[in-house]
């Protein structure tokens, strides 16, 4: 069987900082979402635009057009995606790029980031890098915008931390960070049950999210100019722009 393909295969350079070796896998992850991201027949399986879509109960179209309105009609600047995502929210993130815009996507995970690869051709605008979210090798005040699909229910509470500590870190005065994940849905919501059970037995950390409000895991020293919050769905999804 001939091996996986890699990001040099697809055309995707590795940037001169990249870490040589690779990272290791953090060990909740592995624990953890071994069935979802890391076992190359997870990404096998999950890679499907109607999968994805029936896991968000048929909102990844909106979710996902709700995150790019807000990063631009015409995405300008340097914008870093922390985590690559199943679905064609990058390529469509690509899609709105001006010429001489700046995309890096990061993810620990090298599977996910040849997956990512495989979704468009080489772009020397965009760059795949693999880093941890929670200690990210970028310089302070260093992107416009930074967006965050979908990644922080899959964190524990201490890794959650450092990434909205880092994602803050790294973006620019006058720039936001956004944020699409779940939220507590209303009382009535009819799927309420459904995914306490599902959270509870497979993503044993996305109930932080329901049960604090996002705010509450950034650095006490953050103090974002301005603060927008939306809620989809009876309120089980949410997407928050954070303004430094």
């Amino acid at each position: 069987m001939p091996p996986p393909p890699t990001l040099a295969d697809a055309g995707f350079a590795a940037p001169a900082t990249a870490p040589v070796p690779p990272l290791p896998i953090p060990r909740y992850l592995e624990q953890v979402y071994w069935w979802a991201y890391v076992h190359p027949n997870a990404v096998q399986f999950f890679e499907r635009e109607w999968l994805v879509n029936l896991i968000l109960f048929g909102n990844y179209g909106r979710l996902r057009d709700a995150a790019l309105a807000d990063l631009g009609e015409t995405i300008t600047g340097k914008t870093l995606q922390v985590a690559c995502a199943y679905g064609n929210i990058t390529p469509r993130l690509r899609d709105r790029l001006a010429p001489d815009a700046r995309l890096d996507v990061v993810d620990i995970l090298p599977i996910q980031l040849t997956n990512l690869a495989s979704k468009f051709p080489a772009d020397e605008r965009i760059a795949l890098i693999q880093g941890d979210s929670s200690s990210l090798a970028m310089p302070d005040a260093s992107y416009d915008q930074v967006l965050l699909f979908f990644l922080l229910h899959e964190q524990p509470e201490h890794v959650r931390r450092k990434t909205l500590a880092e994602a803050w870190r790294v973006v620019k005065p006058g720039g936001r960070v956004v944020i699409v994940d779940y939220h507590l849905p209303r009382p009535w919501h009819p799927l309420r049950l459904l995914m306490t059970g599902v959270f509870r037995r497979l993503e044993p950390y996305a109930m932080d999210l329901w049960e604090n409000e996002v705010q509450e895991f950034m650095p006490q020293a953050a103090q974002p100019a301005s603060v927008s919050k939306e809620t989809y769905y009876g309120g089980l999804y949410q997407k928050l722009v954070l303004v430094r």
